[in-house]
């Protein structure tokens, strides 16, 4: 036992933030703050100081900020990382004799008793802290120890010792040699904005050719930048594009057999011109990659590159490392299957070959080799289907080097394994966002996402849909069921993204029975006309845009949710830090019929006054309504505008309704009774 062990009376525990009992680190972005919460307390009645401490990993220096004290023994403190990496965060509490001693004294004092020997004590404890002050502060303390000892009188004593000037150099030399640490340093794995903020847009490159019956190449991508920065997307994310095996390639529409011409799948990746290192050479050389990345940047968007562990069986790796794959009892390479699907152009990985360590060498190579080209943001294929011990051990031996990279999980599994997965280092994660469609699934889940443990490792991507998933929603709701969810994922989570050009162009038609595209891009090369108009592209375009000017969009973790009167109708508002920039989302959720209602506006979370007018600029339309109150009426038409993107402005003297107020109510309008 330590020698001061026993002089320990603070006890620190319940201490939040932290992912596993402190196992892992929760997640923040570069001047994101963490609000550090814990239960600090003593024995008896004596006051207790509690101060959080915290440091970037490679410096060795604490920074430390006093604990805020909440009420039953409860502290709060907050700080905000100024950097990327690693940084450590802890708690430390003692036993304030001083601050004891002032509230003691002054209680005395007010009670009107004697309080020379109260005096004496406090001189003391004023000389003892001298002992280890620095020059100057001693002479002050010693000062005052003089005063409290020789009083000209006991109101200007109790006034001195009680002061401001007293009590901030006390509080800065007090003793903590009995001061308790919390057993733990905690971690925060701080990353770049974007990992809080981004907007994805899918395609296939070989699609992306003017001419009809022409393989895209990188150069055919390079003019499609214009457009998609257009949009608003500062993410663009590219199926694998490597070579394509040709055994037991897959034709259109997942055939079991391609015809002479198909392309096959991307996803079946290797050929006898490489594997996951290399590029397929209809859309170019990595020269043409680079020149594409570059192009990209200019534009503001970086591009980002699917990480997919699986093989085709031409694969180099077959041939020269066949202790990486399951070989059945005929001699045959195992291949992919779901049973009762199977994916013969697939091969998966063994993890559990004996050989792993120079598979896991091997695979974390690859990520390198593309960072290397300027690649910093992966979109990882299907990654529960992989040992959590290598995501863990190769995601943090690629952001030691870079620690700007992204890892995106695709991975619609199990609750409890999507989760792992953030908590092991991926930075963002796909969600079941896309099978949540009524207002109580969507209350619930972003309940789950912002309101738990879930909020510090587990960022959300929504997307409404991907090459693999079309929901049934948007095969049955048309043209507002495709502007109702995009805008949802937009607003409701601060990265979302979506697969197009099929989205804008509200292609929805399915396998029948199925949640997929018929005539998949996945298994043939579209000829898509990129300057094509539709409505849906002119509402992707205004929400993103809306999104990069309005900080309360920016983040997923500000979030309310307000009631309504029509189950219809979804509700909610964001706000940033600051509370200046609010926003408040209407949405339609029938794509067929008209739904009106009264929503309540949740203005206690706003932080906005009862009984104020405020007025309400729907960012879509620009058009501006004059609101009073919690609640308000609307009535959205699904073939003109499912919703409403308000942004929450001081009202104007004298402004009025907006004559073209779609949901202007003649009488009583912007009350509920």
């Amino acid at each position: 036992m330590e020698a001061l062990e026993g002089t320990k009376r603070v006890v620190i525990e319940n201490v939040k933030p932290q992912v596993n009992c402190g196992q892992y680190p929760i997640k923040r972005v570069v001047g994101e703050e963490v609000t550090v919460t814990a239960d600090v307390f003593g024995d008896g009645h004596d006051e207790v100081i509690a101060v959080l401490l915290y440091r970037h990993a490679k410096k060795k220096k604490w920074n430390e900020i006093p604990m805020k004290f909440m009420g039953n023994d409860r502290w709060q403190a907050t700080f905000a990382p100024d950097s990327m990496g690693t940084f450590e965060y802890t708690l430390q509490g003692w036993v304030d004799h001083f601050y004891t001693w002032q509230k003691g004294l002054k209680k005395k004092f007010e009670a009107n008793q004697d309080i020379t020997v109260e005096l004496q004590i406090g001189a003391q404890l004023l000389q003892s802290s001298a002992t280890t002050a620095k020059p100057g502060q001693q002479k002050r303390l010693r000062k005052w120890a003089e005063q409290l000892n020789s009083p000209v009188s006991v109101a200007d004593a109790v006034a001195l010792a009680t002061g401001e000037d007293v009590s901030e150099l006390m509080h800065a030399c007090c003793d903590r040699q009995n001061v308790t640490t919390y057993h733990k340093i905690l971690t925060v794995e701080v990353e770049r904005q974007k990992a809080l903020f981004s907007t994805w847009y899918e395609f296939f490159p070989r699609s992306a050719a003017q001419a009809d019956g022409r393989h895209g190449t990188f150069q055919d991508c390079e003019r499609l930048l214009p457009r998609i920065a257009e949009m608003g997307f500062d993410t663009i994310y590219l199926p694998p594009i490597h070579p394509i095996g040709f055994a037991f390639r897959k034709g259109k529409n997942n055939s079991v057999t391609s015809q002479p011409g198909e392309p096959g799948s991307p996803w079946a990746i290797g050929a006898e011109t490489g594997g996951h290192k290399a590029i397929l050479p209809e859309l170019g050389n990595e020269e043409d990659f680079r020149n594409f990345v570059h192009a990209a940047r200019e534009h503001g968007i970086e591009v980002a590159l699917d990480f997919a562990i699986q093989c085709s069986p031409d694969h180099p790796y077959v041939k020269e490392h066949p202790q990486w794959f399951k070989w059945r009892p005929d001699g045959t390479v195992q291949y992919a299957e779901n049973p009762p699907k199977k994916y013969q152009d697939v091969l998966p990985v063994n993890f559990e070959t004996e050989d792993w360590q120079n598979l896991w060498r091997e695979l974390k190579s690859i990520v390198i080799h593309w960072i290397e080209q300027g690649v910093y943001v992966f979109r990882v294929d299907n990654p529960h289907t992989k040992p959590f011990s290598f995501w863990e051990w190769m995601i943090k031996e690629v952001r030691q080097q870079y620690p700007q990279v992204i890892f995106l999980a695709e991975a619609f599994t199990r609750p409890r394994v999507m989760e792992r997965l953030g908590k092991i280092g991926f930075t963002q994660s796909y969600t079941y966002f896309t099978w949540r469609n009524t207002a109580a699934e969507i209350k619930e889940y972003m309940h789950e996402l912002t309101q738990t443990e879930m909020r510090d490792f587990y960022r959300p991507n929504f997307w409404p849909n991907t090459p693999d998933i079309l929901p049934h929603e948007l095969q049955t709701g048309g043209e507002p069921a495709h502007i109702t969810r995009v805008v949802m994922a937009a607003t409701l989570s601060s990265n979302y993204g979506m697969y197009g050009p099929v989205y804008e162009f509200g292609i929805n038609e399915a396998v029948q029975g199925k949640e997929e595209y018929w005539n998949s891009e996945k298994y043939e090369i579209m000829h898509w006309d990129w300057g094509k108009l539709t409505k849906i592209r002119e509402v992707i375009t205004k929400i993103n845009k809306i999104r990069q000017v309005n900080p309360a969009l920016q983040t997923t973790w500000n979030i309310a949710f307000g009631e309504t009167d029509n189950s219809q109708l979804l509700c909610y508002a964001k706000w940033d830090d600051s509370r200046k920039n609010k926003m408040l989302m209407v949405v339609n959720l029938d794509p067929h019929n008209t739904q009106a209602g009264w929503v309540q506006v949740p203005l206690h979370d706003l932080k906005m006054p009862d009984n104020q007018q405020y007025m309400v600029h729907d960012l879509m339309t620009e058009h501006k309504y004059t609101w009073t109150n919690e609640w308000n009426y609307v009535e959205l038409r699904p073939h003109e505008m499912p919703v409403h993107v308000f942004r929450i402005e001081t009202a104007s003297p004298g402004m009025g309704h907006d004559s073209l107020d779609d949901t202007w109510l003649p009488e009583d309008h912007g009350k509920h009774e």
